[in-house]
């Protein structure tokens, strides 16, 4: 059981439990994509692992090696938590609202998907007796990017009293870093230095610079104070006091039983890596200002206006599974979190909900994010992609450090520099180039963005096409080779012609050559020849594709099918995960897969499969899966539900939208997962809705498993929006706004429009029911 209460637009969780606050901190995390509040106590204390976070904000450190080695990174980077503006403290008649002392007759906080907020109701009695009720809401404004806000509210519930609040910015609030690495919980270690601090009336400023990375962050606030009534002549009292890493709002007022003392506290926040401090300060209390012009209820508005627009895009309604519903609706809540308000800035694999990777970005985003973004907010992928655009020199920098042309992206980062110390997984997953360049395409095609296209995305598929071409070489037994290298797998490291990442190389070809095609130009100017073009369609056209004539199936890459197979009947339970607890070369040598690998090719370059052999591969895959990574569910849940495996399909797509609320890696204190979150999406849309978009051409082939009765979602598509409403029987595919689109039903044309188009549904094909690894079955999601 998670612990929360199960509503289709809430997240609520009754009582304290004061042994789950760091899980319940990540899960009610508030952010933009710019600005992130983990979901701490208003009052600072209990609480699991405080966190404020800026986009792109982080500390240096130099990375451990036990050897050096040509090429290996040399510094790494750590997403800080910043300057922390949620904390007001309540003193009732001196003594300090602490939710571990007195009795809380009643305690409970709600994230509301549809408002943005969140809300917290507490009656607390001290341990003296005296009875408060306190209400707060806190949000992170989607419309204004730098702003937070709370409205913090005490009622005295039996006797008049004496309420003192302490309205506080924190700067290097004091953490436990559960790292295991010394030098990054030194970077973390009071990494802020203070550099200006300043306040007047009910106002503070704030400016602190991170020591090594030399980056500066602004926090400014603001109050507004009511007691409900003049009646009584009684003004609350204020001091304000101020230093390098404090700056604090004292309120005393006497408040009669009954009455409400509200205090709305306006937070915003800014950072620039080259900005000067009274700039820097100039930027935080112009937000501020704009803030307090808009007001409390202004701010909430608009923010309800924001999220209206969102569901009317992207909302997904499931019926017979109450849970799911609310999972889905929290997941695609967090996604838009991650990334609404970004501006080309990287969305991390966490988002701005915790501490977790380090802060850095994958190629999770651009593989399981993006493309929930790209049909439901198109303008946030675009934001994304352009920060990619924006590290390519980095890109390319890290290229000819490893000899070759073109960009490599990095595996992890925060900053477009290469932070990954383990090179076998890091610096040798070249496919990272290939999933930026496909969600290029497939941005484009989706939305028909031709200033993107000009300005940005063909240059990155040019440059990563170029990597390709210098990574890869022709061989006259197989074609086109590409050795040497990780794929998504992670148990399979610095392999020849993985399979995956071979045909996403394919597809990144193809579409530069398509782009310099649309525009000679940008292809002139970077220096594109004809001879390039055609040595990149040769390529694409002799890719080496490994196949297993005996088995009968695809080798996620050369050989792999010939390797010793793993032990899964005397593997324990506690073993998992295998990294954790046996060594890397005896995982490389066997056919054990952490996470989908030829499978995710299956979806993803789905067009270059048969039914047949999809069938085939999943099924073998799917008894060699351990699913140690959270990116695996969503994926085997999209290729189950295509081959005709649909209760399976409903039981990964739990998995990945429960992954978080239900902690099923045991590490969700750490942040979310942006990318089982987006997965949720995907074995919804991808999966049970069947959509494609192979070669720019949207399709849908739905089909729901015997757990579900009804289910609908909606999407865009060249800023056309449509809603799927998918039965047992039917398919109903409506035009929710803009022009009229040409679409496929299970491989039927069919034109979306005014009038609603219903479908009947084929039967699933029958296809042998798949194992999987002795003991790491999904837990069926009809017994849970």
């Amino acid at each position: 059981m998670s612990g929360f209460l199960v509503e289709p637009w809430r997240l609520r969780w009754d009582g304290l439990s004061v042994d789950q606050l760091d899980r319940t901190e990540s899960t009610f995390a508030l952010a933009n994509g710019h600005l992130g509040l983990r979901g701490s106590l208003d009052e600072g204390e209990p609480v699991g692992l405080p966190g404020t976070y800026l986009n792109g904000f982080y500390e240096e450190h130099s990375l451990p090696y036990a050897e050096a080695g040509y090429g290996y990174p040399e510094a790494g980077q750590t997403v800080v938590n910043v300057t922390d503006g949620k904390i007001i403290r309540l003193l009732v008649e001196d003594e300090p609202l602490d939710m571990r002392y007195g009795k809380a007759h009643s305690h409970h906080r709600t994230l509301d998907f549809r408002a943005g907020t969140l809300r917290r109701e507490t009656e607390w009695e001290s341990p003296t007796g005296r009875r408060v009720l306190v209400r707060t809401t806190r949000l992170v404004s989607f419309t204004q990017r730098s702003v937070a806000a709370i409205h913090y509210e005490v009622t005295p519930l039996d006797n008049n009293a004496q309420l003192v609040v302490q309205s506080d910015l924190l700067a290097n609030e004091p953490i436990e870093s559960d790292t295991r690495d010394p030098r990054v919980a030194l970077a973390l270690k009071a990494p802020l230095a203070g550099e200006f601090h300043w306040s007047e009336g009910r106002r503070a400023v704030l400016v602190h610079r991170t020591k090594e990375s030399g980056l500066r962050m602004a926090v400014a606030m603001d109050h507004e104070i009511s007691t409900g009534s003049t009646d009584d002549g009684q003004e609350p009292r204020t001091e304000i006091a101020c230093e390098d890493d404090l700056a604090r709002l004292t309120i005393a007022a006497d408040v009669p039983a009954g009455r409400t003392l509200t205090v709305t506290k306006y937070l915003a926040y800014g950072w620039s890596a080259q900005r000067s401090v009274p700039a820097l300060r100039a930027q935080a209390e112009a937000a501020l200002a704009g803030a307090k012009q808009t007001g409390w209820a202004g701010l909430l508005a608009e923010q309800r206006a924001f999220l209206d627009d969102f569901w009317a895009a992207a909302d997904v309604e499931i019926e017979g599974d109450d849970a799911l519903q609310q999972a889905v609706r929290m997941a695609l809540f967090h996604v838009l979190q991650a990334g609404a308000r970004g501006e080309s800035r990287a969305i991390p694999g966490k988002g701005l909900t915790g501490p977790g990777y380090d802060g850095h970005a994958f190629w999770d985003s651009e593989t399981f994010v993006l493309p929930v973004l790209t049909y439901t907010m198109p303008a946030a992928a675009r934001d994304a992609l352009r920060w990619r655009h924006s590290t390519l020199d980095a890109a390319r920098d890290r290229a000819r450090v490893l000899g070759k042309a073109g960009a490599a992206f990095p595996w992890r980062s925060i900053n477009g520099a290469e932070c990954s110390a383990y090179w076998p997984a890091g610096t040798a997953a070249f496919h990272v180039s290939a999933d930026i360049a496909d969600a290029v395409a497939r941005y484009l095609a989706a939305t028909g963005d031709s200033e993107f296209d000009v300005d940005c995305a063909t240059e990155l598929l040019v440059e990563t096409a170029r990597l390709w071409a210098s990574l890869g070489h022709h061989d006259p037994h197989d074609g086109f080779r590409i050795d040497g290298i990780t794929g998504p797998d992670e148990y399979t490291a610095v392999v020849d012609n993985n399979v995956y990442t071979n045909l996403m190389a394919q597809k990144n070809f193809r579409e530069a050559v398509a782009a310099c095609g649309r525009n000679p130009g940008v292809a002139e100017r970077l220096g594109v020849t004809e001879r390039e073009l055609a040595t990149w369609t040769r390529a694409a056209d002799e890719m080496r594709v490994p196949y297993d004539d005996l088995l009968g199936v695809h080798p996620q890459s050369e050989a792999f099918t010939q390797h010793q197979e793993w032990d899964f009947e005397n593997t324990p339970d506690e073993s998992y995960p295998l990294l954790l607890n046996f060594p890397y070369f005896d995982l490389y040598r066997k056919q054990v897969v952490k996470q989908a690998d030829l499978v995710l090719a299956l979806h993803l370059r789905g067009d270059h499969f048969t039914a047949e052999e999809k069938a085939r591969d999943f099924a073998y895959y799917e008894a060699r899966t351990v699913r140690d990574s959270s990116l695996s569910a969503a994926t085997q849940s999209v290729i189950a539900a295509e081959v005709g495996h649909l209760d399976l399909a409903y039981d990964y797509l739990v998995e990945t939208a429960l992954t978080d609320l239900d902690d099923l890696h045991g590490n969700v204190k750490n942040g979310l997962h942006m990318a089982s979150l987006a997965g949720a999406w995907q074995a919804v849309v991808a999966g049970l809705g069947g959509m494609r978009d192979h070669g720019g051409e949207l399709t849908f082939a739905p089909r729901l498993p015997r757990g579900l009765t009804r289910v609908s979602f909606r999407m865009s598509f060249r800023a056309t929006r449509i809603r799927v409403d998918i039965t047992h029987e039917t398919a109903t595919y409506h035009l929710v706004s803009g022009d009229p689109i040409t679409t496929a039903h299970h491989g039927e044309e069919i034109t979306v429009d005014e009038s609603p188009v219903t479908m009947e549904i084929p039967p699933a094909p029958d296809n042998p029911k798949p194992t999987q690894p002795h003991g790491r079955a999904p837990r069926s999601a009809r017994d849970r």
